[in-house]
Order: structure tokens, then C-alpha cells, then sequence
């Protein structure tokens, strides 16, 4: 039964949404596939003609992946995401993102999801941690080696404390809502850096409300509601992506152009409309 569901993915296509087109053209523009190219579901072989090294990071159909490491599951789409449903699993996928959506988590996709002659790509390992799995590289043969869990990704609601995750995100978005989803990771970074230096306070909450540190908390701002990528950005932040390097402040150039900061930190990067300091 398991290699008649794994034949009929191979016939199975997914179009995507018109305007997701030439965003996928784009994106997997660099992709290089291999024809006969296979990964291994649990020791079966599962042929995938989306396998793809994408700036060194091995990607795979969505479809065959989730077939593949679930059967049961129903795939369609709810305006541009690819939505994929099972008994305790619900995966979120948008070409151009850089992130899945799984049970209310967040998981990181460093290059962002692509598409390619109608299928939608994803890491393999993401996709695997999504559905309570895990890849493994078989050094002698080349190939992908994929193994179910015992049931899909812990929800967010169990997994992330609600606390922090409704701070973070609060800062984050008043901080940084206008700013590329980068931009709000690296903000989210220096809340964490400074949350492990014993130079702040150890919590969340008190780096934030700690006297003179962020304007949000003088001006009422850190308490409106965040925007959906401001929320994405915490829990990407709480699952533990980092973007920023040691940065321990911030600072608008073009709002404090003469900052402590600028005069007294080590600059390390620039992101969007922030530059960040050591």
C-alpha cells in the first residue's frame, strides 16, 4: 500500500496560486535538480523529481515529503499557502517565506521556501522537524535518509511560554514592525543577548522594562497589538534563531545619528533601518 501512495506522488502536482509565479521562477532560479534523484522515507525509497541543493541546503517536494512520511494527510491550498493536514498535524507553507508554519510554531528557513516547475520546496530537515522527524546523510551512498517519530511537532501552545512570547513580540513590533523580517529577528537577538549577559537583567520582561532602554516603554507603543511577522519573529527568536551576531543594542542612524551607541559600541551590522552594536 505504502509504494502504491508513493507511485501515485510522483503523477501528483500542485499549481500554484497565479501570483505566486514569478516569485517561485525567481527563487529557485539557482536550484539544480537531478533527474532519478530519491530520498529514503524510514529505508523506502521515495523518488522526488523537486530534490534540490539550494545554496547548500538540501530541499524536497512538499508534497512527496509529507506523503511520504504521512499517507494519511490532505494537501490543498487556502489562498497562497500550502496547507497540510492530519490527525494532530497542521503545516502552513508560502513560497517566499522564511518560515513554516507548524501546529502554531514557527521553523526557520534560511533561504526562504521555493518553487520549482509547480512544486513547492522546503529544507528536508524542516519539513521532518515539522511532521516529528529527523534526516540523517548516508556518507557512503549520497543519500537523503528521512525517519518518521512518534506523532508530529509539540504545538506552540506547549512549546513556547506565553509570557515571553507576548513580550517579544510586543517589542519587537513596536521596535521594528515596518522592518524586513530580518530586521525583527535582530531586534528580537539583542533582547535574548541581553537576557544571557550578566550586564541585564535575566528575563525577557525586565530587559524590556528596564529604566532608559527602549522607547516603547515610555511612549505606550510596546502595548499595541504586533503585526503577524512580529509574532512569526518571536517564536523564530524562541525556537532560537539569531540574527546579529552579539549585538546588545540598536540604534536608527537616521533618528540618532550621534548616538551612545555609535560613539562608545562596537558597530556589527546593518539591517534594515537599524544599525547594531556589541
Amino acid at each position: 500500500m505504502r509504494m502504491r501512495i508513493l507511485c501515485l506522488m510522483l503523477c501528483l502536482a500542485m499549481a500554484l496560486p497565479m501570483g505566486s509565479q514569478a516569485l517561485a521562477a525567481e527563487a529557485a532560479a539557482d536550484g539544480q535538480t537531478a533527474e532519478g534523484a530519491y530520498f529514503l522515507v524510514d529505508g523506502v525509497p521515495c523518488e522526488d523529481p523537486g530534490l534540490t541543493v539550494y545554496n547548500g541546503i538540501t530541499y524536497v517536494s512538499l508534497v512527496n515529503a509529507v506523503l511520504g512520511l504521512r499517507p494519511d494527510a490532505v494537501i490543498g491550498w487556502e489562498g497562497e499557502y500550502a496547507v497540510v493536514t492530519a490527525e494532530g498535524l497542521n503545516i502552513r507553507v508560502r513560497v517566499g517565506d522564511q518560515y513554516i508554519e507548524a501546529n502554531g510554531r514557527c521553523l526557520y528557513v534560511l533561504n526562504g521556501v521555493i518553487a520549482q516547475e509547480g512544486r513547492v520546496l522546503v529544507p528536508v530537515r524542516t519539513i521532518a522537524q515539522a511532521m516529528g522527524g529527523w534526516v540523517s546523510w548516508n556518507q557512503e551512498s549520497g543519500v537523503v535518509e528521512v525517519y518518521s517519530g512518534e506523532g508530529p511537532i509539540a504545538s506552540g501552545e506547549s512549546f513556547y511560554d506565553s509570557d515571553c512570547l507576548y513580550w517579544l513580540s510586543h517589542i519587537i513590533n513596536a521596535e521594528s514592525g515596518n522592518q524586513p523580517l530580518d530586521g525583527k529577528l535582530a531586534v528580537g537577538t539583542v533582547i535574548m543577548n541581553r537576557v544571557a549577559s550578566p550586564r541585564f537583567p535575566n528575563t525577557i520582561y525586565d530587559v524590556i522594562f528596564a529604566p532608559n532602554q527602549f522607547t516603547p516603554t515610555r511612549n505606550g507603543s510596546i502595548y499595541r497589538e504586533p503585526n503577524t511577522e512580529s509574532v512569526a519573529a518571536a517564536k523564530l527568536i524562541l525556537e532560537g534563531v539569531r540574527v546579529g551576531g552579539s549585538s546588545l543594542y540598536f540604534v536608527n542612524p537616521s533618528v540618532s545619528p550621534n548616538s551612545w551607541a555609535q560613539r562608545n559600541r562596537t558597530y556589527v551590522t546593518t539591517i534594515g533601518a537599524h544599525a547594531f552594536f556589541s
